[in-house]
């Protein structure tokens, strides 16, 4: 659809010009990417030697987290100073005042 829709509105004559300026542009802007992430790897240094810019996507470093919190979870977590599990059927403690 999307070429039949190129063809009736730059014609057939021009239509490989356009593709070619099209495959020169996706070329050049894969070199710059590849070029920022080389020159963004060198000046973060060698335990950044695997970053890719995916990487620095928010959504991605959420994802990760959460995933790194998921495999933390089987840890028992700390107990806070003064504080103690409570007693099976123990209710837990009520503030008057704080609600």
């Amino acid at each position: 659809m999307i070429a039949f829709v190129a063809v009736c509105v730059f014609g057939p004559d021009r239509l490989p010009e356009l593709a070619q300026q099209a495959g020169r542009f996706l070329r050049r802007m894969r070199a710059y990417a590849n070029a920022a992430r080389d020159d963004l790897r060198s000046e973060l240094g060698p335990e950044y030697a695997d970053l890719e810019l995916r990487d620095l996507d928010p959504r991605t470093i959420v994802r990760k987290h959460i995933i790194e919190a998921m495999n933390d979870d089987d840890e028992p977590a700390p107990l806070r100073a003064g504080l103690r599990p409570l007693a099976a059927g123990e209710r837990p403690p009520y503030d008057a005042d704080a609600t």
